[in-house]
């Protein structure tokens, strides 16, 4: 087995959301958004980076730095859980937020099992040791890992990008398991901007 999910984290998500993990509703293809660091934004933590964040009913956010991967791979950090062999990609670094749990981004037609929440349609976010298991019994290659992840209480992120530290950019399932993220703040940047000018063109 995985490590459990802790009981900080647990009390954390159980009380932005006020309902049983089982029972969220599933997302929508509007939910998520990548959040991109303002390059003055120099904050060692986030510096250059590429989050995926997306709603907790009740209020608050949270979501994971999808650009900072690590040189380990998931056997190498669980040797003793055999099927982790199988996990091809390495095990990226999500957030400061509970930096001992492990965290998964899952494709899926259907909730992958209990304690994983809806980011969009198809895409969802698993906390829970006996379902991250599963998806890496059955379909290891169809998530991506991360330990730790990040989070915002009711209001948080609203007031960071009111402040500039956020770019706001539409997410896409392709862009999350994009193998290369080593240009993606750049890319996402890129882009931020040209919708601002676009925008600020439209209102002359």
């Amino acid at each position: 087995m995985l490590p459990r999910l802790s009981a900080a984290l647990a009390a954390f998500l159980l009380m932005w959301s006020g309902v049983a993990f089982g029972q969220v509703n599933q997302g929508t293809d509007d939910d998520a958004v990548f959040l991109v660091a303002h390059p003055a934004f120099r904050d060692a933590g986030y510096f250059h980076t590429v989050l995926i964040a997306a709603p907790i009913p009740g209020g608050g956010h949270i979501g994971v730095i999808l650009n900072r991967p690590t040189n380990r791979s998931l056997f190498s950090i669980f040797p003793e859980h055999e099927p982790s062999k199988k996990v091809a990609e390495p095990v990226r670094y999500g957030g400061p937020f509970s930096p001992g749990a492990l965290v998964a981004l899952v494709k899926a037609d259907s909730n992958p099992g209990a304690g994983a929440l809806p980011l969009m349609k198809n895409l969802f976010i698993a906390f829970r040791a006996a379902t991250i298991d599963s998806v890496i019994e059955q379909t290891p290659n169809e998530a991506r890992y991360f330990v730790g992840y990040v989070g915002w209480r009711p209001g948080e992120l609203k007031s960071e990008v009111d402040r500039g530290l956020w770019a706001v950019v539409h997410a896409d399932r392709e862009t999350v398991f994009q193998k290369d993220t080593s240009a993606l703040w750049d890319d996402l940047i890129a882009q931020s901007r040209r919708v601002t000018t676009e925008l600020e063109s439209f209102g002359e």
